[in-house]
């Protein structure tokens, strides 16, 4: 699949508007501004609460806290907090592809209206109406951004709407197996879920990151082999839906995951991975994505039934360090980005992406070098996710609640 040119992403239209006629609101001007605001307090919020559930505190909460707190777990740090990142993300990158409006203003405002809901339903109940209205969400952002990409005849972009639908409907689905008490089920769509958003993570940062990299590094030039560009996303997804569909068959799921951790791997190698220091908004791209060969060389051995790499362990590098990691690298620098602010991390951005790697480190090689203390790396590693989100609130919260100081749209 192809997608637009990376450098598009941070293109904006030249138009300025003088200072007397600039809104001083602009929340709800592009998707990346609420979503990313929201969806870095939600990510912050629901780990704390479920540090609390692991600490025995009792929490009021109907539907699926009550009935599955494990599953409430998994269902919002992927369904709440990393799916409106990535909408916030589309919704911005769009507009920038086709050169059109996404959803702004009031659309935009009901559609993050409408995540919220699903937040506080899920948390609430009753049960059928949290389904429905957290199901909506995914669906409703793909007919939108499908609806520009159709108007530019930007065909070849048309995969991100399938992609959101596919998202969306794994969501539907780990609320119907929840409804009629199957969780085992539930937690096999959220594991093909999570490679949904990997996949995303694999395909927006083979651009991206090769491109950035270039940018900062004058001598830097990024080696592609055409077999790893080909199979990349494919062997991506088939590892993750052969790990949720045939769960210990291993004759199937760990080659797969090998597979994938090597084009992964190569691609690393390809970008001189290993060369890339002092430059942190950069730095925590290539880190990010380094979790992506760990992450399936984990799952290999976990289907291979090693005893001392669990299944949990191999999910937790995916979804804390590789998509936490590629969460964080984007949201500070496509806010800085399109708030007319300078490339270059401060203080407070590198202590977030410090704080999400030590949270992924913590999590998944704790438990690897002292089992014993599981807890205690839990606990750990979920402090320093809360302390970075809550930090990118703080820093971000007031430019993203104003427009751009250059005047330009967005």
């Amino acid at each position: 699949m192809k997608i637009a040119e990376p450098n598009t992403v941070f293109i904006a239209t030249p138009q300025r508007r003088s200072p007397e006629h600039r809104p001083r609101f602009a929340l709800f001007n592009l998707g990346f501004r609420p979503f990313y605001l929201c969806g870095a307090a939600f990510g912050g919020l629901a780990l704390t609460v479920w540090l609390l559930v692991l600490s025995g505190v009792p929490l009021l909460g109907g539907y699926l806290l009550r009935a599955d707190p494990v599953g409430w777990h998994a269902h919002e740090m992927v369904f709440g907090f990393a799916a409106a990142i990535v909408v916030g993300f589309l919704l911005t990158a769009v507009r920038a592809w086709t050169g059109r409006e996404t959803a702004s203003g009031a659309t935009l405002a009901s559609l993050a209206f409408l995540w919220l809901a699903g937040r506080v339903l899920v948390w609430s109940g009753p049960a059928l109406p949290s389904a429905i209205v957290d199901s909506a969400f995914l669906p409703v952002a793909a007919v939108l951004l499908l609806r520009v990409l159709v108007k530019a005849g930007n065909r070849r972009n048309y995969f991100v709407a399938v992609v959101l639908l596919a998202f969306g409907a794994l969501n539907a689905a780990f609320h119907a197996f929840s409804i009629d008490a199957r969780p085992d089920l539930a937690m096999r769509a959220m594991y093909a879920s999570v490679g949904i958003v990997v996949m995303l993570v694999g395909v927006i940062g083979g651009r991206v990151i090769p491109m950035f990299t270039a940018s900062a590094i004058p001598s830097f030039v990024a080696r592609r082999w055409r077999l790893v560009e080909l199979t990349v996303a494919p062997l991506t997804l088939a590892a993750f839906l052969a790990d949720a569909f045939a769960p210990g068959v291993a004759i199937i799921v760990a080659p797969l995951a090998l597979l994938a951790c090597g084009v992964h791997l190569a691609r690393m190698i390809g970008w001189r991975s290993y060369a890339v220091r002092g430059r942190p908004i950069l730095a925590i791209l290539h880190l990010a994505y380094a979790w992506l060969p760990i992450g399936f060389a984990m799952l290999a051995l976990s289907a291979l039934g090693w005893t001392r790499v669990p299944h949990s362990l191999a999910m937790h590098a995916f979804a804390t360090g590789a998509i936490g990691g590629a969460i964080i690298a984007m949201i500070t620098r496509t806010a800085r980005g399109h708030t007319g602010r300078p490339l270059i991390a401060d203080k407070r951005d590198v202590a977030c992406y410090a704080l999400v790697m030590a949270a992924g480190a913590l999590r998944v090689f704790g438990p690897l070098v002292a089992p014993s203390w599981h807890s205690t790396w839990v606990f750990a590693a979920g402090a320093c996710w809360v302390l970075a989100f809550a930090l990118y609130v703080a820093a971000y919260a007031a430019p993203l609640f104003k427009p751009r100081e250059d005047g330009k749209p967005g």
